[in-house]
């Protein structure tokens, strides 16, 4: 999928239409109701739709006790919606006679398009085209269909609707799927641990309508509380992030799970930063900046939605733990543990507390053990809960019990639940009598431990993200109207950028540009010894590669023979490039060195990669990725990311490397990539020498690739 920024946004009364219609018309409708024309029809009528059906088909005079007609001609109004149930060729002409009689929306079921081979392509084309000179909202084609599952305007041929009918009065989480058996399988998984869904969208081809066009919609819609999506690519990385990020700021959580991730990247190979910042990576970025919930897995997905149900009450990475069993206690502690989550040791005081109030129990330290005293004493669970409930130190209650122990002590937990705004977490085995009571409670329930400490911990994590995402969005809004200055030209070599860069703030030291040895000589005496000398061509990215650096060089005859061997191992290697002699560079030494690169994205546009040099990117691509812009504060974020960051601390007595000096420069390349704005193809000071802390950095190396090389 490719960048689309100029694509024009839909018109949102036709969407209004499309995903809210009072009346629908299905051309192609089936008295058989195991075909597609069928299906839909028999949803809207068993599953309560209270808005006008038009069934359109020639072959029949009524379907169902609903009057049926030879074609939309006839029809006694436009309808807001028309389903087509129709062949890839008989698509575009039956869209033609929908908008001449006033239809403004459509869902195509149809496959055969640019799934399809060249006259798919071709075909397809016809269709976005027709989409763009009408402004008819079309979704699909070689879509599942639609379903608003709150006016049961369900236009989707899912047979899963059968099974596991929408819930009774409104829902809250939208589901937004690039495919049609995904947005089945994760209403189904959903509708069994009780989520309530709004919409139900499959975006198909997105020929008309992509990806970033519904979640502009949702983003304003008010049912829509959440939005969980499946995903393999976008189309339009800038309105998806001016999507989701609305979407952050009304604090409705956008819960995603990518497939299709590739590790290939842009297919750049001049810089290491194109290498290292891969499609998955990229994406990982956006989501994280976004303020997204990236799910692993269907179940992980669907749990997360169910979570999300649970946002009026407050939660926190502290949790403590109550179990009926000190084993899985134990065992609760660990995962959530590992879910990014704290287990504190409670307080002295709470201990104390919860001993006096309940002295028969087991540890109470955190886990809290209840033992099978449950079995035996009523209140017993009344009186730990409150007691934890009522802790400052605790943000989150999980709960293990066993479905019959949960039932016995529904009563308590349901009056602990009403006295606190905490948000409380139960794992369970089985299936509990009460869990339509707690969860009217506001009590979360989920069948396995790992499951509820996962979706946990990411939840949480997601409540952490509204201010940063809101600072960055303020960043990006402020970059966007910043004047870009002087551009350095086309062929760029590594003295010119380095000298653009320092206009910018990035720090770079003395160095020159010598045309002969001789001069090479002269200049490595005014800078001091020991210096090293580079081969300076806009052409070659790799110099140590063709043997065109030379380090450590102690007095001018050095400085004259390694001159004119860089120049010549560089002809040699590679005859067709541009030379334009040495560079004479200071010697120079630090605690770490940094690679630090932007590349452009196809869908999010410049991207940012950070990691520590040698092994740590090569070996263990240990790096961070952000999209731009990247200030100070997110600087020392993506280095603080890294698992080598400790070298930079002090690691092992070592000297603590210029963490500021480090961000600085870092914010500062972003700047400068930002100037370039769609000019740059690629940027990278690779390294940036980061010396002791209080002396500064330096880059030695710089590349700027532009659009124009």
């Amino acid at each position: 999928m490719t960048f689309t920024a100029t694509a024009p946004r839909p018109d949102r009364a036709a969407l209004s239409r499309l995903l809210e219609p009072a009346s629908i018309a299905i051309i192609g409708a089936s008295r058989d109701t195991s075909r597609i024309g069928g299906v839909a029809l028999d949803h809207l009528q068993r599953l309560g739709y209270r808005g006008t059906v038009y069934p359109v088909n020639p072959r029949y005079a009524e379907i169902a006790g609903l009057a049926c007609y030879p074609d939309v001609e006839s029809l006694p109004a436009a309808p807001d919606v028309a389903v087509l149930a129709l062949g890839a060729e008989e698509v575009l002409p039956q869209l033609r006679r929908c908008h001449a009689v006033g239809i403004r929306a459509a869902i195509l079921y149809a496959s055969g398009f640019a799934e399809a081979g060249e006259a798919g392509v071709a075909r397809q084309a016809e269709l976005t085209a027709f989409a763009r000179e009408t402004g008819m909202a079309i979704a699909g084609p070689n879509c599942m269909g639609l379903a608003n599952l709150t006016t049961r305007a369900i236009t989707a041929f899912a047979t899963t609707f059968r099974a596991f009918p929408p819930q009774d009065g409104p829902g809250h989480v939208s589901l937004l799927t690039q495919s049609g058996n995904v947005c089945a399988i994760v209403y189904a998984t959903g509708r069994q641990t009780d989520v309530g869904f709004h919409q139900f969208i499959n975006t198909g081809n997105e020929a008309c309508l992509d990806y970033a066009d519904y979640l502009d919609y949702l983003a304003d819609d008010a049912q829509t509380g959440a939005v969980v999506g499946y995903l393999e690519g976008l189309r339009n990385g800038p309105r998806f992030i001016e999507a989701a990020a609305r979407l952050r700021a009304a604090g409705k959580p956008l819960i995603v799970l990518k497939a299709g991730e590739s590790e290939a990247g842009s297919g750049a190979t001049q810089s290491h930063t194109a290498v290292l910042a891969g499609n998955k990576a990229i994406y990982r970025a956006a989501f994280a900046q976004l303020g997204a919930m990236q799910a692993r897995d269907p179940a992980h997905l669907t749990d997360l939605a169910y979570l999300s149900g649970f946002r009026q009450r407050s939660a926190g990475r502290r949790v403590v733990v109550a179990s009926v069993s000190g084993a899985m206690g134990a065992l609760s502690a660990d995962l959530l543990s590992a879910a990014g989550l704290e287990v504190p040791r409670l307080s002295d005081a709470v201990q104390q507390r919860l001993r006096a109030a309940v002295p028969e129990i087991g540890g109470v330290a955190n886990p809290v053990d209840m033992t099978g005293q449950l079995f035996n004493r009523n209140g017993l669970a009344f009186a730990v809960l409150d007691n934890l409930a009522a802790d400052d130190g605790t943000d989150v209650i999980f709960i293990y019990a066993t479905a019959y122990l949960l039932d016995r002590v529904a009563d308590e937990l349901i009056e602990v639940a009403a006295k606190t705004k905490r948000l409380i977490v139960v794992a369970t085995t089985g299936e509990p009598a009460s869990r339509p009571r707690l969860a009217a409670a506001g009590v979360a329930l989920f069948p396995d431990v790992a499951r509820a400490a996962q979706a946990l911990g990411t939840y949480v994590g997601w409540l952490d993200t509204a201010a940063p995402t809101a600072r960055w969005m303020d960043l990006r809004a402020q970059a966007s109207t910043r004047s870009g200055g002087y551009l350095p030209g086309a062929a760029t070599d590594e003295h010119q950028a380095k000298q653009w860069l320092s206009g910018f703030g990035v720090p770079i030291g003395a160095e020159a540009v010598a045309a002969t040895p001789e001069e090479a000589a002269r200049a490595a005496d005014s800078i001091g010894y020991p210096v090293v000398v580079k081969v300076l061509s806009p052409d070659i990215a790799h110099k140590t590669e063709v043997g065109g650096v030379r380090l450590g060089l102690a007095d001018a005859q050095q400085v004259r023979t390694a001159a004119a061997e860089v120049v010549a191992n560089a002809v040699q290697a590679m005859p067709q490039a541009g030379q334009r002699g040495v560079l004479v560079q200071q010697m120079a030494s630090g605690v770490c060195e940094l690679i630090v690169g932007v590349t452009r994205d196809p869908v999010f546009g410049p991207a940012m990669t950070v990691g520590l040099g040698g092994i740590f990117t090569e070996i263990f691509h240990d790096v961070a990725h952000r999209l731009l812009p990247v200030d100070r504060t997110m600087a020392r974020e993506m280095l603080s990311s890294l698992r080598g960051y400790r070298l930079m601390t002090g690691f092992r007595g070592k000297p603590a490397a210029d963490v500021e000096a480090a961000a600085a420069a870092i914010a500062a390349l972003s700047d400068a990539a930002m100037a370039l704005g769609e000019r740059l193809r690629e940027m990278e000071v690779n390294p940036l020498l980061v010396r002791q802390e209080g002396q500064g950095a330096v880059a030695l190396d710089a590349l700027i690739l532009s659009n124009e090389q």
